[in-house]
Formats: C-alpha cells, sequence, structure tokens
C-alpha cells in the first residue's frame, strides 16, 4: 500500500476490526456483481469507493428513463447506454485505481463458471429467480461466497451464503421450488431509497467476507419494512434435504 492509498482508505484503517491489513485485503480482492440496476448501483459505487481492486460488473440491459428513479450509478446521459458501459464511467469516477471489468452481455455457463470462480465474491443483484438459482449452484461449486438480496414495493430481504462454511445455507434451502415466479418492480414498483439501503448493505456484507470481519448474515435473513422502518432477523437453516446443497455437505463431511 502506498501513501496516496494510506491517505485515501484512512478512515478505514483507524478501524482496528480492518486495519492495514484488512485494507490490503480490499485492495487485492475480486469481486462479481451481477446486475447493475437498484442494488447493483450503490454496491458497485461503495465497493469501489471502498478501495476493491478489481470489480466485474455484468449487466446486459440498456439505461432507460425508467431506471434513473433508483439505479444511481447512471444519469441521464447514460439513456440508451449498455448499462455496464454506463456504471463501467461512473464507477472509474469515483475511484480511478478500480481495475473494472464491464460485461455486457449475458453470461453462458462456462463464461459464468470462469468468472465465478476468479471472484472472492459474488454479489447477487438479479431481478429474477432464473438467474439466482444458476448463481446458487454455480457459487456452491466453486465455494464461492454469494451476497444475495431482493427489493420490492417498500419491502426487502437479505442474506448472505457461504459455500466454505459447511453449516451455510444457500439460496435454494431458502427457496426450494424453482418454478416459483417473483413480482417485478415493473409491475409493482418500487420505493427508490430502499434499494439504495439494500444494495449498501450488500457491499457491508462483501467488504466484511474480504476483510474477515464481523458476523455476516450467513445462516440467517434479513427483513425490511420501509413504512414501518423494521428490520428483522430470521434464522435460515440449511435444508439437509436441499437438492442443490446436500451432496456438497456430504462430501464435506
Amino acid at each position: 500500500m502506498n501513501q496516496t492509498e494510506e491517505l485515501r482508505y484512512s478512515r478505514q484503517i483507524k478501524l482496528p476490526q480492518i486495519g492495514e491489513a484488512g485494507q490490503q485485503a480490499i485492495l487485492d480482492s475480486r469481486v462479481l456483481i451481477i446486475g447493475m440496476g437498484g442494488l447493483g448501483s450503490p454496491a458497485s459505487m461503495y465497493l469501489a469507493a471502498a478501495g476493491v481492486g478489481h470489480l466485474v460488473i455484468s449487466d446486459f440491459d440498456r439505461v432507460d428513463e425508467s431506471n434513473l428513479q433508483r439505479q444511481i450509478v447512471h444519469g441521464e446521459s447514460s439513456i440508451g447506454e449498455s448499462k455496464a458501459s454506463s456504471a463501467k464511467h461512473r464507477l472509474r469516477s469515483i475511484n480511478g485505481h478500480t481495475r473494472i471489468d464491464a460485461l455486457d452481455y449475458e453470461l453462458d455457463s462456462d463464461d459464468l463458471d470462469r468468472e465465478i470462480s476468479l471472484a472472492d465474491v459474488v454479489v447477487d443483484c438479479t431481478d429474477n429467480f432464473t438467474s439466482r438459482f444458476a448463481l446458487n449452484r454455480t457459487c456452491l461449486a466453486k465455494r464461492t461466497p454469494l451476497v444475495s438480496a431482493a427489493a420490492i414495493r417498500f419491502e426487502a430481504q437479505l442474506s448472505t451464503f457461504d459455500p466454505r462454511r459447511q453449516d451455510s445455507p444457500c439460496y435454494r434451502c431458502l427457496y426450494p421450488d424453482t418454478s416459483v415466479e417473483g413480482a417485478t418492480c415493473a409491475a409493482e414498483g418500487v420505493m427508490a431509497p430502499l434499494v439504495g439501503i439494500v444494495g449498501s448493505i450488500q457491499a457491508m456484507e462483501t467488504l466484511k467476507l474480504i476483510a474477515d470481519v464481523g458476523t455476516t448474515l450467513c445462516g440467517r435473513l434479513l427483513l425490511i419494512d420501509a413504512q414501518s422502518m423494521e428490520f428483522q432477523s430470521l434464522a435460515l437453516n440449511r435444508n439437509p434435504q436441499c437438492v442443490d446443497c446436500r451432496d456438497r455437505h456430504a462430501n464435506d463431511g
């Protein structure tokens, strides 16, 4: 870490839980963010600002005017641009020392395998169950921690799945039915600051995993009701019969 980095990240280095070793781990880390919408925007901005050395951001969608209400990594000048490219430009303006790879195409299974195997943490900012289940399976296979969240209307949920831990549930332990269809923000709406809150928590969970500090949401489900501004933390146990992770745990044993 050079003097410029020591000054830039001094407020984090001053934290005894982080220190120089934790900050160096952040600088050396590689994080994959899938989805550069409402959740991916604040998550990526805080991770870049905190000094994550290599961000890989993936989104094949394009910015439209309805995104601007909550997807704060994009601006009016980005309308029509790919979200990955738009986000890359914004993140570079936040931290020019962070390497940013922008993937503006849908990752196929081989691409997803490669990117997840290279990542220290995967941040799930997608908006559909199909993508979430695919991320879960690949993260299990590669033993890569997954920070997953969803937000709609005034409600949100968040958890961290860490396949390096034998007691960790996986996303399918939470949703065993892969045929489930979720409501969408386009149909139901979403309050803008809610995704900012949730994406910021995803960034915090990611940094805790990288720096190995604190207690993550592994084994817990955080529920947020923004109307009443209530937060609930519920136990989320591993399902021994889960079809996605039961064999992995059996092999670990």
